[in-house]
């Protein structure tokens, strides 16, 4: 089996959520980060004929660079890597299951209370104007069908803040400002359609790949109709 650049693509992506994961038999790929804020779960291509158990999976994306083209033979205990000719092999043993961390269930998104889509290019303009202003919180409130995401410090009312207006959808009487911490903002690059829910929960969908992210708000998040 050969992975292709997207399913690559997400695997580099989910190990700034874990470094360890489980991939179970079949075709979704799932992982959580340590402190179970962050679940995101993509549909890729391959079928994997078996769970396979990695502890480190930055080096396992390592190994795959040591060869060309690498295609993936799965035994038992172990997996063999070669190259494509045949020649180079690499023998990758699984981890076990109780090593690693792995979501119990997935979330059921409850209704949502804010709606919004995140282009590429205003997710990097916050990420830019956190890394520097040095702040790591995302205020969203609204106003009249307008949302404003602020980079700021909440500790901090004098502190330098960056911010952008965009299209949003949620209730005319409702009062918020939701706090979303940027570094769990660990997701692959592109368009997002974003869901925010009052329990303090967020969901974002990709808009051209079959991926999903659960990131869950900062408890200093208000809500109020």
């Amino acid at each position: 089996m050969e992975l292709t650049e997207n399913t690559l693509s997400v695997l580099k992506n989910f190990s700034g959520i874990n470094q360890n994961i489980l991939i179970k038999q079949g075709n979704v790929i799932k992982t959580i980060s340590e402190a179970r804020n962050v679940l995101a779960i993509a549909n890729v291509v391959e079928e994997f004929p078996k769970d396979v158990g990695i502890y480190d999976l930055n080096e396992f994306i390592g190994v795959l660079g040591l060869v060309d083209t690498p295609n993936l033979k799965f035994d038992d205990d172990f997996m063999t890597i070669s190259d494509s000719t045949g020649r180079s092999k690499i023998k990758y043993f699984y981890s076990s299951e109780d090593t690693l961390t792995t979501p119990s269930k997935d979330i059921t998104m409850p209704q949502f209370d804010v709606r919004f889509k995140l282009d590429v290019e205003v997710l990097n303009k916050l990420k830019r104007a956190a890394s520097t202003l040095g702040h790591n919180e995302v205020s969203i409130v609204g106003k009249d069908g307008i949302l404003n995401l602020s980079v700021v410090d909440s500790n901090n009312p004098t502190s330098n803040a960056f911010s952008i207006d965009i299209d949003g959808e949620f209730k005319e009487d409702a009062v918020f400002n939701f706090i979303l911490n940027i570094n769990n903002l660990k997701i692959v690059s592109g368009d997002y359609d974003v869901q925010i829910s009052s329990k303090l929960i967020s969901q974002f969908t990709h808009s051209d790949e079959k991926l999903r992210y659960w990131i869950a708000m900062e408890k200093s998040s208000t809500y109020g109709v």
